[in-house]
């Protein structure tokens, strides 16, 4: 498995719309990257004053074949769109690989 995390920073100015990014941006995650190997797809805010780190996503693929297809995949599009309806803060990804 090969997980990818999204991560926002921003302050106490940045909006960010929690209720749209996890009932509305998280299924279309799934509808778009599921075919592709997307085993789970999850989101967190840290505790704090909305200074520096204000969300983070945890994207989990298959390997990373399958997150390479997804993110090369027609339906990334929609998902990055959908990411301006969510914040006005860019997202940030990294990857993580089991040693």
């Amino acid at each position: 498995m090969i997980t990818m995390l999204v991560t926002y920073s921003g302050d106490d100015t940045s909006r960010f719309d929690r209720d749209h990014w996890i009932n509305v941006h998280f299924p279309l995650v799934r509808e778009c990257w599921g075919p592709h190997g997307l085993v789970s797809a999850a989101g967190f805010f840290p505790q704090g004053d909305r200074a520096g780190l204000i969300a983070v996503g945890v994207v989990n693929f298959r390997d990373e074949m399958a997150m390479d297809a997804a993110l090369a995949s027609p339906g990334t599009a929609r998902v990055m769109a959908d990411v301006d309806f969510v914040t006005d803060v860019k997202p940030q990804r990294s990857v993580v690989q089991p040693i």
